[in-house]
């Protein structure tokens, strides 16, 4: 087991008997704080990881000590900053991973997202998304629960329709082009975004192959609001919350939104990709 997963472990042992020495059942304490009762047992039993937000409620709802809710968020902020490897945190499954970024997306208003090579997590279909994790499980020994987590993911996808929030994603066209599913799969995903371009609150931008790009593009990011940037790599999810590493970020997305198309134009690039995949001897 790593120290990730033990040290959340621990927190969820820990606010666990505060809620029991309340005498709070865990869908008492779930409806004081207006959570789903199944988010209180992802957190006790260490299928999420607990936000600094979500302790300090926590510990009001139980009446606990200014104390102890301090050192509730020093436990939980501790997690947060901690660079685990993939590995590690697939071992504690695909579908708490999921449910861990739906709760970070529930506190975002506004996200700005860079993706290389891959479809954006938000814009996948159910079938796309089956491929990615399949992929995923292989290399990173992930738990068998792939079911689970596309269905985590498809509930993360509701967001998009709460028109009080904004999101701004942006893609190279080879993200498009990249065979990560089968032909059939491709296009229905391609289908998919298509529909994702007309949502009002949704700005959509590809990055023509013709474009000339403002830097490599090295990694992908998702930028939450103001103040935190998630920096995926190949072993480790980096997460900054240095004001000067989220302005480099919003910098950087900023030169490639520069370079990129939008709306109409987008879709005429999403289109050509589209009848590619259609032709037998497309890519």
């Amino acid at each position: 087991m790593s120290s990730f997963q033990q040290a959340r472990i621990d927190l969820g042992v820990r606010l666990r008997h505060l809620r029991e020495t309340a005498q709070l059942s865990g869908k008492d304490l779930a409806a004081r704080l207006n959570w789903q009762a199944s988010k209180v047992s992802r957190i006790e039993n260490a299928r999420q990881t607990a936000t600094e937000d979500d302790v300090v409620m926590w510990g009001q709802a139980v009446e606990a000590t200014p104390e102890v809710i301090d050192q509730l968020i020093a436990e939980a902020v501790g997690l947060l900053e901690r660079q685990e490897s993939w590995r590690q945190r697939h071992k504690s499954g695909l579908a708490a991973l999921q449910e861990d970024v739906r709760d970070l997306e529930s506190r975002t208003r506004l996200f700005r997202v860079f993706e290389p090579a891959v479809i954006i997590g938000l814009l996948q279909t159910a079938e796309y998304a089956r491929h990615i994790f399949c992929k995923v499980r292989r290399v990173y020994g992930a738990t068998d629960d792939v079911d689970a987590a596309i269905r985590v993911r498809m509930r993360r996808q509701e967001i998009l329709y709460d028109q009080e929030r904004r999101f701004r994603f942006v893609l190279p066209e080879a993200a498009l082009r990249y065979r990560l599913a089968p032909a059939d799969v491709m296009r229905g995903q391609l289908d998919r975004l298509l529909a994702v371009t007309t949502l009002p609150n949704v700005e959509f931008g590809v990055i023509p192959f013709a474009a000339e790009l403002p830097s490599a593009l090295l990694n992908g990011f998702w930028i939450y609001n103001d103040s935190l940037v998630a920096v995926p790599t190949r072993t480790k999810d980096f997460q900054l919350r240095d004001p000067e590493d989220v302005a480099f970020y919003t910098g950087a997305f900023e030169d490639l939104c520069e370079v990129a198309v939008f709306r109409e134009k987008a879709r005429e690039v999403i289109v050509r990709v589209l009848v590619d995949f259609a032709d037998p001897v497309g890519p």
